[in-house]
């Protein structure tokens, strides 16, 4: 299998993984701090990542070499993850996810940016018909209802917590110098749980961690191991495969698994046209898939 290959499978999982965020973040939300639990998050994951890293490839002390990198990404996924939060506070989960769908966009031209990767005519076009699937899926086929969309504060707040998601995903490929996902994964995790907890210290003191719901430590559980750890490795491996573009463009899947998700959950089953949007994601992600002839933006060191 070639490494696109796998880039393109690490990020499907991605999208799945993403998408149990949304449904138990929606949840929980309102119950604890957004920097107590990302904090918390962050430092759970810190600990999977660390004793995945000694277990497979080490921590080469090579990875240790600018540690200022780890800041910068562990600043920006740290950013995302509060804002997100923040955000959900006050808005509606189906308006968060509409949100969500313009990081491909921003992350495209933020791979232009720091990468000079360039978008062509087809992945613009792939783009295109992502988004409109996922805008079909989030609104469930209701023309009402995607026409009474409001911007509202909390989609302003989560907004540039999706602007720091797109940056971060061509910074990865910029700022890494061959470290296996892992051991960068686990740099950027405590580099973000260090800038949390200096952050967030009052509220993290503040918090009643005896006597939080279940829920909330279910969600914590997820959202740490599942949506945090494992979710960071995967970006990682595929941003080091796939232009900054293509990465993101897997987010639009994230609607549809949100539904399964909703179901399972015990949320009534979605009428049968919302398929459609389903369909038109899966489409983009079949144009996606088609290796064009361009030149390279930037080294990779693991594809050759």
């Amino acid at each position: 299998m070639s490494p696109q290959a796998r880039g393109h499978l690490a990020m499907l999982a991605f999208s799945a993984l993403v998408a149990g965020s949304f449904s138990l973040g929606a949840q929980i939300a309102n119950q604890i701090t957004p920097e107590a639990i990302t904090a918390a998050r962050f430092a759970i994951a810190s600990v999977v990542i660390g004793g995945a890293a000694l277990m497979t490839t080490g921590l080469p002390r090579s990875a240790a070499q600018a540690p200022w990198r780890y800041v910068v990404l562990g600043g920006l996924f740290a950013t995302y993850f509060v804002l997100m939060f923040h955000g959900l506070k006050t808005a509606p989960p189906v308006s968060a996810a509409a949100v969500f769908t313009l990081t491909p966009i921003m992350s495209a031209i933020a791979g232009w940016v720091l990468l000079r990767q360039i978008t062509t005519p087809r992945m613009a076009f792939a783009l295109t018909v992502g988004a409109a699937g996922a805008l079909w899926v989030i609104f469930r086929a209701d023309w009402q209802a995607l026409t009474a969309f409001e911007i509202g504060g909390g989609e302003i707040i989560y907004f540039w917590g999706c602007v720091a998601h797109a940056i971060y995903t061509p910074m990865v490929r910029k700022l890494n110098r061959g470290e296996p996902a892992v051991v960068f994964t686990f740099g950027t995790l405590v580099a973000g749980c260090i800038l949390l907890t200096l952050y967030g210290w009052s509220d993290i003191r503040a918090t009643d961690w005896a006597n939080l719901p279940l829920i909330v430590w279910v969600g914590l559980l997820y959202v740490s191991i599942f949506a945090t750890a494992i979710s960071f490795v995967l970006v990682q491996f595929a941003t080091l495969r796939l232009p900054s573009a293509k990465v993101m463009a897997y987010t639009y899947l994230t609607p549809s698994w949100v539904i399964l998700w909703e179901v399972a959950l015990g949320q009534p089953t979605p009428a049968l046209l919302v398929g459609f949007g389903a369909v038109l994601t899966v489409v983009a992600l079949v144009l996606l898939l088609k290796t064009e002839d361009q030149p390279r933006s930037a080294p990779n060191p693991l594809a050759e």
